[in-house]
């Protein structure tokens, strides 16, 4: 039995030594987007009458069931703009998305003001 266990030591030994040393993936940080309402005071709480007044025509309308969504593009930005009614009454934004051309997050009070511009005849 003691043979058996000095026998086996040396290969313990080795395969302990081949398991460690792995690294681990490293991990991108998180970088959140603020989530305030500070600078869409003039679009949270709109109808789409008052929305399409301020931003223009949308590039996409899409219902469904009782939600809506209104998309706007600059070559800034893309804003989704999210209506939900409460109860009877008519739909109103609730919640904003804004993003780049490619995707990557943008502030979203940035993103309505560069349509705004639009809106009114700026680039």
């Amino acid at each position: 039995m003691k043979r058996l266990a000095l026998a086996l030591i040396p290969g313990l030994v080795l395969a302990g030594c081949a398991a460690g040393g792995t690294a681990r993936p490293t991990r991108t940080a998180f970088v959140p987007i603020p989530t305030g309402t500070l600078g869409l005071e003039g679009v949270i709480g709109q109808n789409a009458r008052g929305l399409v007044a301020r931003l223009g025509t949308p590039v996409a309308d899409l219902i469904e069931g009782n939600a809506r969504k209104l998309q706007f593009a600059s070559g800034t930005c893309v804003l989704d703009a999210y209506l939900y009614p409460k109860g009877s009454a008519e739909p109103v934004v609730t919640y904003l998305d804004a993003r780049q051309g490619d995707g990557s997050p943008v502030d979203r009070a940035s993103c309505v003001s560069a349509l705004q511009m639009k809106a009114r005849g700026g680039k």
